[in-house]
């Protein structure tokens, strides 16, 4: 669903002026809210944003990022692992429990999270962003089992790499070859939010050429 179905937009991050200047490059002004989702009750302050300017929450994409790494396992600073399961974890926990009952209230809603394969099949050197997105992971296959049957359907969208540069199209190589644009996992997002995707519940989508 984009604006041509009809669909009106929230933007919501950690960073008010990021969000402004994403704002002004689109053709219809969106609500913009300042919020930092690792506290619930920020969550639910944006959620409720959300429904009193449109009325209704129907479609979250949580696009959360953050990469820390790079020590062995013996190595790795609880610090950091705390860091990434609070930035992917913690903000799909919060933001799920804001935005979804009001889905279930309606009987229809998606939620979308880009992942990655690290999550499945973690690399050297990478246990703290592994670990964030395995949790992150293992809670939207649990909350997808608890939404069959309501309407509401829970998926991932797992990206090793997004090539918003298009740089697998202008400097192919071994390197980018599995990158995916921003254009391809919109499309994906989009079928996921069809009535044609209402069985496509506890998906990992690889977007990424396994």
């Amino acid at each position: 669903m984009g604006w041509a179905e009809g669909a009106q937009l929230a933007l919501i991050g950690s960073h008010a002026e990021r969000l402004r200047e994403l704002a002004a490059e689109l053709p219809t002004p969106p609500l913009t809210l300042a919020a930092n989702l690792t506290e619930p009750e920020a969550a639910k302050r944006a959620a409720q944003s959300v429904i009193d300017r449109y009325g209704r929450a129907e479609v979250l994409l949580h696009l959360v990022g953050g990469w820390t790494g790079g020590k062995p396992v013996t190595e790795t600073p609880a610090a950091e692992v705390a860091d990434m399961l609070q930035q992917h974890v913690w903000t799909t926990l919060y933001t799920a429990q804001a935005f979804v009952p009001h889905m279930l209230q309606s009987g229809w809603g998606r939620l979308i999270v880009v992942s990655a394969p690290t999550a499945l099949r973690p690399t050297a050197k990478s246990s703290p962003y592994a670990i964030g997105k395995a949790g992150q992971q293992a809670l939207m296959l649990a909350l997808a089992q608890e939404l069959k049957g309501t309407g509401v359907t829970a998926n991932s969208i797992l990206v090793s790499t997004i090539d918003a540069a298009h740089e697998r199209d202008t400097a192919p190589s071994s390197k980018n070859a599995n990158w995916a644009t921003p254009d391809e996992i919109a499309e994906l997002m989009v079928y996921l939010c069809s009535d044609e995707a209402r069985l496509v519940n506890g998906a990992q989508v690889p977007l990424h050429g396994g």
